[in-house]
């Protein structure tokens, strides 16, 4: 696939994905992705990640049932950071927020939350929230 042998991964051979909601610009989340979830995202038209912490690939919504339809992918530049935008199915928050960057840093220096909570991750995802 000509679109995935451009990609320039690191030496963990990961890639940064900046996760941006197609319909209204916000930004949902970071993640990362190896080549094969690159390849299954496209194969699928859902969007596929690699945990790093898990070192495992997996599935965006697998557990939560809010997956996250690629509309569009594009790299920057230098080809070794990939932009998808995408329909999201409710949160992209594992803390129930629509997007990850629901906190706000005040010119106080303290932080408040400032995004729309979409689902109880203690019912989604039980203890492991």
């Amino acid at each position: 696939m000509a679109f995935t042998d451009d990609l320039k991964f690191d030496a963990a051979g990961l890639i940064p994905a900046v996760v941006q909601d197609a319909d209204n610009g916000q930004v949902l989340m970071v993640a990362w992705m190896n080549r094969e979830a690159v390849e299954k995202t496209f194969e699928t038209g859902l969007a596929h990640y690699y945990s790093r912490s898990r070192k495992k690939q997996w599935l965006k919504g697998e557990s939560s049932g809010h997956t996250q339809r690629v509309l569009e992918a594009r790299t920057d530049c230098d080809s070794d950071v990939l932009l998808i935008k995408v329909e999201q199915q409710s949160g992209a928050c594992h803390m129930g927020y629509r997007s990850c960057f629901f906190r706000l840093r005040t010119a106080e220096g303290g932080t408040v939350e400032d995004g729309q909570k979409m689902f109880d991750p203690g019912e989604v995802y039980g203890s492991k929230s």
